[in-house]
């Protein structure tokens, strides 16, 4: 048989088992191609704001070569182990290491390149789709158009090309160090040895359960007000980080065959095929993959984590514009506003205009802050805070000694405690004027200029506010003390009316904000980042679940005389795949669930500092990866099913 017929022979049959790897192949490569096109395409200059749209897609270009590099890496240390009887009878026939080696070579160039073309007229095919899903979501109104970029095809052969060289420098290494002997032993070696659990696998069970227990309830106490200063947040974050990273290790090093071992101690021993086929083989073959699986899982964490926090902001936008900007316009200068209300009456749009007065005053809230309010050094018995008349709001009618305090912001509101109701003193230059105070459920009618981003707003009586008008210190005040907000009558206009406020040529230095402008512009930077985030993460999802799908292929592999001995006991193919399934749920899903759980807890520490809605877009965003993620596991059950009706 020649060499060239001998090689094409290999192929196909690699073809026909690696199917799953040559897809990801070209899915990695597409995505890579397409990004690379979107970093050159000139509509990204429709991208604005504080994220360029080009700098963001390069950078995300460059973790997705990092990624994608891992995957194949990997998956070909798979692929040439599972070769190594092949490999090895070569070497019997009588080829040297060398012809060996331009065998694999050119398979491999082949496969690989032949994906790679694909790959490329894939990602080129797709390019205007993903560059108009991403208009969509960040709320562009720009024209997507298909095209071939040849820089970007010029930076996908390249970065390939080194991935294929450090391809064929890792199997010629495996090939030149492996003796004919070894070879044939490289898949006959199992990952773990059955053997009984010792004392110290089960206090590393104990000790991997309470790390990670230990990391979630410092997480969950993170912004609890428990820190007092920037030192402590910092050595709590490590503690966390590491404290889970190795308590995940020690998970699946020995908690899983230790919780195993106790379910089949409580059986006595007796098992039935199912769970002879799940859980025996999942207590040995997890504490063997132990790195690989804190990898997945880890990473998994940290893509679920950033997804969720994105689509967090994303999902908030239009709630917090209406906390940051509560009119459709404010703005805070008298020629401004009447400049911008004459654009208004000459296109004939219809509004009402609120005028509201805000003073700076210091404040003495001792009293209502509890105990673990002092959260990072940050607060003080003394606050400076924005202060309104009762004749500013309709419904409000307060007593000289009475104050109301709105409602503060999601973050302030996690990381200060306030009672509902305690004594408080308004401190003037000249004197000091003690108060009744009492939180109301209402958000601050002005912008956020005035409330520090999310303090809250103090309402008092009239008569109170205008003495401390008169006692004012002038170090506190804004550079303007009004709020002029501008509503439209007609929800219709409001879109007109924004490209006329954006078209103003309003007085330098001047604040002014449009509830419809900061709704879009957070849409757009979250809206670019959760897409980068969501590729990023699909791309994880696929190369990961790709890794392990390989890993259950080689398992059933070398399970396949096992079936068929429990065959010709007389079980059944639906015996043996019920076990096979069960085992499948547990191999895909401990790692899933481990993950899932690791992302919850993480976004719950902080989620308050991205937006106002946190269970309905992190239920969705794991709902979805949970979905995707489940598509590898039946494929691997299907390929047990195969294996199954091959092993008699």
């Amino acid at each position: 048989m020649s060499i060239n017929v001998l090689m094409l022979r290999n192929l196909r049959k690699n073809i026909r088992n690696y199917y799953l790897y040559v897809f990801a192949l070209v899915f990695s490569v597409a995505l890579y191609f397409a990004f690379v096109t979107l970093q050159y395409d000139p509509s990204m200059d429709a991208v604005e704001g504080s994220i360029k749209g080009g700098a963001a897609i390069k950078a995300a270009s460059v973790l997705l070569v990092a990624i994608v590099s891992i995957f194949l890496l990997y998956a070909n240390t798979i692929f040439i182990k599972r070769r190594g009887k092949e490999i090895g009878l070569f070497q019997l026939i009588g080829m040297t290491k060398g012809k060996i080696f331009r065998i694999l070579s050119a398979e491999n160039f082949i496969l690989y390149f032949g994906s790679l073309v694909l790959g490329i007229a894939v990602g080129f095919s797709v390019s205007k789709l993903i560059l108009m899903i991403l208009f969509k979501i960040m709320g562009i109104d720009a024209i997507a158009s298909l095209r071939f970029s040849t820089p970007a095809l010029v930076q996908t052969l390249i970065v390939f090309f080194v991935i294929y060289l450090l391809i064929m420098l890792m199997n010629y290494g495996f090939i030149k160090r492996q003796s004919i002997l070894s070879l044939f032993r490289v898949t006959s070696t199992t990952e773990g040895n059955v053997k009984k659990l010792s004392v110290f696998e089960m206090i590393i069970g104990i000790v991997g359960i309470g790390l990670i227990l230990l990391g979630y309830s410092i997480s969950s106490r993170l912004f609890s007000g428990d820190l007092t200063s920037m030192t402590e947040l910092s050595i709590s974050m490590i503690t966390i980080l590491a404290s889970v990273i190795i308590g995940t290790y020690l998970f699946y090093k020995g908690s899983v065959s230790f919780i195993f071992h106790l379910i089949r101690k409580k059986k006595n021993g007796y098992l039935n095929i199912k769970e002879v086929l799940s859980l025996s083989s999942i207590m040995f073959r997890m504490k063997s993959n132990a790195v690989l699986l804190t990898i997945i899982t880890t990473v998994s964490a940290l893509a679920l984590g950033l997804l969720s926090l994105s689509y967090i902001s994303f999902y908030s936008a239009e709630k917090s514009a209406k906390l940051y900007v509560p009119s459709d316009f404010i703005l805070t200068d008298i020629q401004d506003a009447k400049q911008f209300k004459e654009a208004l009456t000459t296109e004939n749009l219809l509004f009402t205009e609120k005028i509201t007065e805000v003073i700076q005053v210091d404040v003495n809230i001792e009293k209502l802050l509890a105990e673990n309010s002092k959260a990072l050094g940050m607060m003080s018995n003394n606050m400076t805070l924005p202060v309104i008349s009762e004749n500013s709001l309709e419904g409000i009618d307060l007593s000289p000694d009475e104050a109301y305090f709105t409602k503060t912001s999601s973050a302030m509101e996690n990381l200060i405690s306030m009672k509902d109701q305690g004594g408080i003193e308004f401190k003037g230059q000249h004197e000091v004027i003690p108060q009744f105070y009492k939180r109301i459920d209402m958000e601050a009618p002005v912008l956020y200029n005035f409330t520090g981003g999310g303090l809250p707003l103090a309402i008092v009586d009239d008569t109170t506010f205008e003495r401390l008008k008169k006692d004012l210190d002038p170090a506190l005040q804004r550079k303007s003390s009004l709020n002029i907000g501008i509503d439209m009558k007609e929800r219709a206009s409001v879109e007109q009316a924004n490209e006329l406020f954006q078209n103003m040529k309003f007085a330098k230095g001047h604040i002014t904000d449009s509830q419809l402008e900061t709704k879009n512009n957070q849409k757009q930077t979250m809206g670019l980042i959760m897409f980068i985030v969501a590729f990023l993460g699909l791309t994880f999802l696929i190369t990961s679940g790709c890794i392990l799908y390989f890993k259950q292929m080689d398992e059933s592999e070398n399970e396949k005389p096992n079936y068929t001995i429990l065959r010709k006991l007389g079980f059944t193919q639906g015996d043996l795949l019920r076990g096979i399934q069960a085992k499948q749920l547990f191999n895909f899903g401990i790692p899933l669930v481990i993950g899932l759980l690791h992302s919850y807890f993480a976004v719950k520490s902080g989620w308050f500092f991205f937006g106002t809605e946190l269970m309905t877009p992190m239920i969705l965003v794991m709902l979805l990866y949970t979905a995707l993620y489940s598509i590898f596991a039946v494929l691997s059950v299907f390929y047990y099913k195969k294996v199954i009706k091959e092993s008699l």
